[in-house]
C-alpha cells in the first residue's frame, strides 16, 4: 500500500490522535526516567515512526535544524511544569520577525506507577504556532507600541539597545527600516538571548483559544 503526503492537515491530525493514545500508555522504559531530555527523544522518535508506517516525508537533519523541513514545522516535547525547549539560533531578527517556521508543541505531565513499574505521560497540550506568529511577545509588543506612537527609526534603534538585541548599529537600522516599511506581527513565545534561543512556550499554550495563529488540537 503507497504511503500518503504529510500534511500540514495530516500532521494535525495524526498528532491529535498520538497524543491521545500516548496519554493512556504505560511504558517501562520511562518508569524513574526525569531527564526531560530523555523523555522528548523517547516521545518524538515514536511519533516519528507512526507517522514513518503511513506517510512519505523527508525527516529533519540536524543541520536542517526543524523535524519536517517540508513543512517548516518542527517539533517539542516538554514538561508542562515549565513548557520551553531551546532551538538553534540563526539571527536575531528571528526574535521580531519570527523563527521561520511553525512549532507543534507537546506539553506533557509524567506520571510513574510504582505497582507496574512504568511511566505515562499525559498529553495535557497540545498547539501549533504558526511561523508568522513565533517571535518573541515583549519585543514585538513593544515595537507596536512604539509604531503607536508615531516612532521613527531612531526610536527602534534605541528600543533595541535597550532590549539588548544581539546586532551592531548597522544591522539595527536595517532591521528598523524593515519594520517601517512591513511591521511584524505579534509574537507569542518569549525568547532569550543565547547562543542557543532559549524558547517559552507558556503564553502560547495559554492564548491557543484566543490567539489568531495558533491551533490548539488538545
Amino acid at each position: 500500500m503507497p504511503l500518503r503526503e504529510l500534511t500540514i492537515a495530516a500532521l494535525k491530525q495524526e498528532a491529535r490522535a498520538f497524543a491521545q493514545a500516548e496519554s493512556a500508555h504505560d511504558e517501562p522504559a520511562l518508569y524513574g526516567v526525569t531527564d526531560g531530555k530523555a523523555v522528548g527523544t523517547y516521545f518524538e522518535h515514536k511519533f516519528r515512526s507512526h507517522l514513518r508506517a503511513k506517510y512519505g516525508y523527508r525527516e529533519g537533519s540536524s543541520a536542517e535544524g526543524i523535524d519536517f523541513p517540508q513543512l517548516l514545522v518542527d517539533m517539542k516535547v516538554t514538561s508542562v511544569r515549565q513548557p520551553q525547549s531551546s532551538c538553534p539560533y540563526e539571527s536575531a531578527r528571528q526574535k521580531i520577525f519570527g523563527l521561520g517556521y511553525s512549532l507543534l508543541i507537546f506539553a506533557y505531565e509524567k506520571h510513574d506507577d510504582d505497582a507496574k513499574a512504568t511511566g505515562r505521560l499525559d498529553i495535557r497540550y497540545l498547539v501549533l504556532v504558526d511561523a508568522e506568529v513565533t517571535a518573541d511577545f515583549q519585543t514585538t509588543k513593544g515595537i507596536a507600541d512604539i509604531l503607536h506612537r508615531d516612532g521613527n527609526k531612531d526610536d527602534l534603534v534605541a528600543f533595541m539597545a535597550d532590549r539588548m538585541l544581539p546586532v551592531d548599529e548597522i544591522e539595527a537600522a536595517n532591521i528598523a527600516d524593515e519594520i517601517l516599511a512591513s511591521p511584524p506581527a505579534i509574537g507569542y513565545l518569549t525568547i532569550s538571548n543565547a547562543l542557543q534561543w532559549r524558547l517559552q512556550y507558556r503564553r502560547a499554550i495559554d492564548m491557543a483559544d484566543t490567539a489568531t495563529g495558533i491551533s490548539r488540537l488538545r
